[in-house]
């Protein structure tokens, strides 16, 4: 990408939300004002800024220095010695939250369950023990296979306990999944569960990992919720309940002193080359910047019933779910099943039964909701609300207003975040009492993140012009590494633009400084010499009234070299009428102008997703040009929509 070769703009967004005066009033940051001074001061003086913050939680020993900045290597609160599920627990404890609801559990049957935050460290430390007994030492790494149940996090957070780092994989992942990271990590131990409950059906856990550990002698030791009582096999010697475990466990084990850059966790990701890519976390720099990452931009009260409906199993759990929420002594909802069983108003009626006030979630869920009518939100008291946030890919402007009159009611603000696996918590986001909000703009970023939209050579592009998305200095939450692999780190994060990290996202900047994350960089379509970002695109076919959800892709052409390609789901109970496509090939080029009008417009049922609800691009674009797919596809959420698709190839115009 050359200077004039930037990735181009084309959404016009006038709309313009400022916090309400009563929000604002008791927020953390209740003013631009106050938001551009500790913004300022965290970018003059970080250390001083995160060492201030930093001292509000427990140390077994104070760090050294603040900072050690070896481009592309960070250590942060170096010799300082933490443990993060002691600031989790027993600080919450001595501040006087023994009593108070950590999580509150909703399994997809409808069985219920609450811990206090005592409760929840004693449960933490008699399974920390369990794995002591078991022959986890500080450094082992613990493989993590399990539903969305309380044992879950009790499990992440006794491997911290005891300084063994956690690799936690989606329950539901494929054997090969479980194996690649079980080989990859070193990992000699699996916890799991007989099975989780989904759509009204049991995915058989263990199962699977009784299926992968028969394909490698790594895996020495099996501990085993009960959660459905659906059938297994218990191999004796290796497999143990956790019923039993823990019966014979000691209640005492101690907080292990652990180093502010001792491994937290591994989290796998997958790499271009078909092998996943283990994102290194530590620990205090970790425990810093998500607790406080969480503090501002959910504005967290004592009170608040906070709910992230992501699994632990991706990083927005690990952070939002588990740990920076409950280092803020909070209360949060855990729920096991799908967002649509046994109906669509599924979550809109756990948000009404347990009053939930602050609530995050995917733009993909906002879309399916929207696809199958406000009727499901309205039927439910939603007045706890006082928060609403987005996670997880771009959200579009016309799905953020229905989020924002249908759920929010027109009274809550909306968080729309940008972050990454990589970056361990948000990066680009508003405050909520101070910052006013755009559709479909994640605004400004947090303390300490100096991103910059440049173009190949480094160069800061200008207001509204699209580029790479780069981050210019180091943050307490990122990454370590790629776990055994650091000439991937460099290559991967520290080489399109020397000396910054390159996000692999498109994005561009305004003229009041808001970011408009574009999509990846890789999903950029190049058309007639015009390079499109794919959020627009959808953006636009989005705010059609019959349309709920698109993605576009690339497709070969002789002539413009690129052609869109558009594949399109409509909302519910409505049919496809003669001429639709055409339509919505003008209303995109009504929208964005004739070089952004798709070549082709597939109306389909569902898109593929990842069981995080990102949509599979890859698979789409294997669709478009091939008719098939080869890919890896163990992430899918439901394999049956590749098949559809595949046999709604001769309906594309």
């Amino acid at each position: 990408m050359s200077h004039s070769d930037s990735i181009q703009s084309h959404l016009k967004e006038a709309r313009k939300f400022p916090p309400a005066p009563e929000f604002a009033q008791a927020a953390h940051c209740g003013s631009m004002a106050d938001y551009e001074a500790l913004y300022q001061r965290s970018i003059d003086d970080p250390e001083s800024f995160w060492a201030e913050i930093a001292e509000q939680f427990h140390w077994f020993r104070k760090w050294d220095q603040v900072l050690d900045w070896q481009r592309p290597n960070a250590r942060w609160f170096v010799g300082g010695q933490t443990n993060i599920a002691y600031n989790c627990l027993d600080r919450q404890i001595e501040n006087g939250r023994g009593d108070h609801p950590a999580i509150v559990f909703e399994g997809e049957p409808g069985d219920q369950r609450t811990l206090t935050f005592r409760e929840l460290r004693d449960e933490v430390v008699r399974f920390a023990g369990a794995l002591k007994q078991l022959g986890v030492r500080k450094g082992d790494r613990v493989t993590v296979y399990m539903p969305m149940v309380p044992e879950l996090a009790i499990t992440v957070l006794a491997c911290a306990w005891i300084g063994a780092p956690h690799s936690v994989i989606f329950g539901g992942f494929s054997v090969q999944a479980i194996l690649d990271r079980v080989e990859d990590a070193e990992s000699e131990i699996v916890i799991t569960a007989d099975g989780g409950y989904r759509r009204g059906g049991v995915v058989a856990l263990k199962t699977h990992v009784d299926d992968a550990a028969a394909r490698t002698d790594r895996i020495r030791k099996i501990v085993v919720l009960q959660r459905c009582n659906n059938e297994v096999t218990m191999q004796a010697g290796r497999d143990h309940w956790w019923h039993d475990v823990v019966a014979d466990a000691p209640t005492d084990t101690p907080a292990e002193r652990c180093d502010a850059e001792d491994m937290l966790y591994l989290l796998y990701t997958s790499g271009s080359t078909g092998k996943p890519k283990g994102i290194v976390h530590t620990t205090g720099g970790y425990m810093v910047y998500t607790a406080t990452t969480a503090r501002y931009v959910f504005d967290l009260k004592p009170d608040d019933v906070y709910w992230c409906t992501a699994d632990i199993g991706w990083v927005t759990g690990h952070s939002y779910v588990v740990y920076g929420i409950l280092a803020n002594g909070v209360t949060t909802l855990m729920y096991e099943g799908a967002p649509n069983h046994p109906d669509w108003d599924r979550f809109w009626d756990i948000c009404a039964r347990h009053r939930v006030t602050k609530f995050y979630t995917a733009p993909t869920a906002i879309r399916a909701f929207m696809r199958e009518g406000r009727e499901h939100v309205d039927k439910h008291d939603l007045s706890s609300l006082k928060l609403l946030g987005s996670v997880g890919e771009p959200i579009n402007p016309e799905a953020w207003m229905w989020y924002h009159e249908v759920v929010g009611r027109g009274r809550c603000p909306i968080v729309d975040t940008w972050w990454q696996t990589e970056t361990g918590g948000i990066m680009i986001t508003p405050l909520p009492g101070a910052t006013p909000t755009k559709p479909g703009s994640a605004t400004r970023p947090f303390f300490g993140i100096d991103p910059a939209i440049l173009n190949m050579e480094g160069v800061e592009q200008g207001p509204n012009a699209g580029g790479l998305l780069c981050v210019r200095r180091p943050w307490p939450g990122m990454l370590r590494g790629i776990y055994r692999d650091p000439d991937r780190f460099v290559k991967q994060y520290w080489s399109a633009i020397d000396g910054v990290y390159f996000a692999g996202d498109s994005s561009r900047r305004d003229e009041d400084g808001y970011f408009w994350i574009m999509g990846r960089v890789d999903d950029v379509i190049k058309v007639s010499g015009h390079r499109l970002g794919t959020m627009e695109i959808e953006s636009a076919l989005v705010s059609h009234p019959l349309v709920a959800e698109a993605a576009v892709v690339g497709i070969p052409h002789e002539i413009k070299g690129n052609a869109i390609a558009a594949f399109v789901t409509l909302k519910a109970g409505v049919e496809p009428a003669a001429g639709l496509r055409g339509e919505l090939s003008k209303h995109v080029a009504d929208a964005l102008g004739s070089v952004a009008r798709p070549e082709q417009i597939r109306l389909t049922q569902a898109l593929p997703k990842t069981r995080s609800g990102k949509i599979m691009r890859r698979l789409l674009r294997e669709i478009a040009t091939s008719g098939t797919v080869t890919g890896d596809t163990t992430t899918l959420e439901d394999f049956s929509v590749v098949a559809r698709l595949a046999e709604e190839q001769d309906k594309a115009v």
